[in-house]
């Protein structure tokens, strides 16, 4: 009961923060059309409307600009990223085939019930080392 009023208090929480940002965006494209627009009127009252539409399709040229290039930078990132996960699982020496099949043959050897207390034994064991080396990489420095 407690995971399902769980997930309807975060849906509830991701509802209200899309529906602010929803708001905030509107705002935002509202705010740009009245700057805009008195960037357009000013320059038309002073250089003619010619000007005022170059000057007009100028500043969309430069934001477009900043856009694009602001997307290859972030997909960039995100291909670098995929990459060197990659290359860590790639390195994980549990794809190894041949520690694969040491694997299965000392479970053949001791036997699957056996195998199962070791196991949970080892995996309490590294929960705790993990637990301790996290404790002591928070500890501050004097």
């Amino acid at each position: 009961m407690r995971m399902i009023d769980d997930f309807k208090e975060s849906t509830g929480t991701t509802l209200r923060l899309t529906s602010l940002a929803a708001a905030a965006a509107v705002a935002l494209f509202i705010t740009t059309s009245f700057l805009c627009a008195a960037a357009f009127m000013f320059v038309l009252e002073h250089y003619g409307p010619v000007y005022a539409c170059l000057s007009g399709a100028a500043i969309f040229l430069v934001v477009t600009a900043i856009a694009a290039g602001s997307y290859m930078v972030r997909k960039r990132q995100i291909q670098v990223r995929a990459e060197k996960a990659a290359k860590a699982a790639a390195n994980s020496p549990l794809l190894d085939p041949a520690m694969v099949a040491v694997g299965i043959q000392v479970a053949r050897a001791i036997g699957f019930k056996r195998l199962v207390p070791i196991l949970a034994i080892g995996g309490v064991a590294l929960g705790l080392l993990a637990a301790r080396g996290h404790a002591q990489a928070e500890e501050p420095a004097e």
